[in-house]
């Protein structure tokens, strides 16, 4: 199947019955829809060392590889996700795809993501040992506000190359000695890799499209991305199911279960039924929508739905100049430039 498809797909695409909340998940601003990073720990055997010959100085820790993915590029519900993944070169086959068996988080079941992420997390794995991760949630309020600038559009790719590139700085100033960066292509391949070597120049840098399926570092990079999202679109959710409520008669409680949203992509039936039910006339939804989407902006343009507001607009003389306002010949018209001061004072007033 495609990638083009399975992106569509929902079967792919919907969060598993029970995803794993991981440490990523920061609920004050995924309500406020703000967009935050998360960094895991690095760990110990990844972080420098003191020098042997020389105590002052540190030596660098093991040369790591690093990959970087993203989840979310096309719904119309919920953040944008980058994920970032690191850890020793020699242990990336072997343990990623060999004893872990990750891939392209899009050919992995929901629950099969979600049990690999859990792994990343728990303590005295492996995985927690030996590598470390990172993402950048970036939310759909702003994703749709940096498009619709009304100046100087800051369009999607611009928004994911410095998503990308701010995530590798922050791994940098952690310690971790990265000597290759593997990327999964925004756009034209070459074009992205020249502009990430000069950033990077210390580091091997690969940019490749379906770099998710060749190389493990962003296989695992794309489940941290993916896992995120789909953690982020339940704790979103949560917010449109109604709590439940003390029966007073029957002491027994009840609660109304809004239909789920599904996987948040235009093409989820699911989506865009939940929409339509839960479009208010003059806010339309809340910060989970990315209101810059053609959906959200044709349910919003539909006649007899959407409140319509005239936003007036004032007159502009565009010929009046400040110099306009001390011009002798106005004064004489209009007194109001010596009305500031008062008036002199006629015989008229006594």
């Amino acid at each position: 199947m495609a990638d083009s498809q399975m992106e569509d797909d929902p079967a792919f695409e919907t969060p598993a019955p029970v995803v794993f909340i991981a440490p990523s998940i920061n609920q004050e601003h995924l309500f406020s829809g703000a967009s935050y990073t998360h960094y895991s720990a690095v760990p110990p055997a990844l972080l420098p060392t003191p020098s042997l010959t020389s105590p002052d100085s540190l030596e660098p820790g093991p040369a790591c590889a690093l990959g970087v993915d993203e989840a979310g590029r096309g719904p119309v519900l919920g953040p944008m996700v980058y994920g970032l993944f690191y850890l020793p070169i020699p242990f990336s086959d072997p343990l990623l795809r060999k004893t872990h068996h990750f891939d392209d988080s899009k050919v992995l079941t929901p629950t099969v993501r979600s049990n690999l992420m859990e792994k990343l997390c728990t303590s005295e794995t492996d995985l927690y040992t030996q590598c470390g991760w990172a993402v950048d949630v970036m939310s759909a309020r702003d994703i749709g506000a940096n498009m619709m600038k009304p100046a100087g559009t800051y369009n999607l790719n611009a928004q994911a190359m410095d998503a990308t590139i701010a995530l590798i700085h922050g791994v940098y100033k952690m310690g971790v000695n990265v000597k290759e960066i593997y990327i999964d292509t925004i756009g034209n391949p070459a074009t992205y890799q020249k502009k990430l070597e000069r950033i990077f120049p210390t580091a091997n840098v690969t940019v490749a499209k379906k770099a998710d399926s060749l190389y493990p570092c962003v296989s695992a990079a794309s489940v941290c991305a993916k896992v995120t999202r789909d953690a982020a679109l339940e704790v979103l959710y949560e917010s449109y199911v109604q709590k439940p409520e003390e029966d007073e008669d029957t002491s027994k409680t009840k609660v109304v279960q809004e239909e789920s949203w599904g996987s948040g992509y235009p093409s989820d039936a699911r989506c865009t039924s939940w929409l339509k039910r839960n479009m208010d006339p003059v806010f339309g939804w809340g910060s989970e929508c990315r209101f810059s989407w053609g959906t959200a902006k044709d349910m919003l343009d539909l006649k007899g739905v959407a409140a319509k507001v005239d936003w007036p607009i004032e007159d502009d003389d565009e010929t009046t100049r400040l110099t306009d306002f001390f011009n002798g010949e106005k004064e004489k018209q209009s007194d109001d430039l010596g009305s500031w001061f008062g008036h002199r004072p006629g015989t008229e007033v006594f």
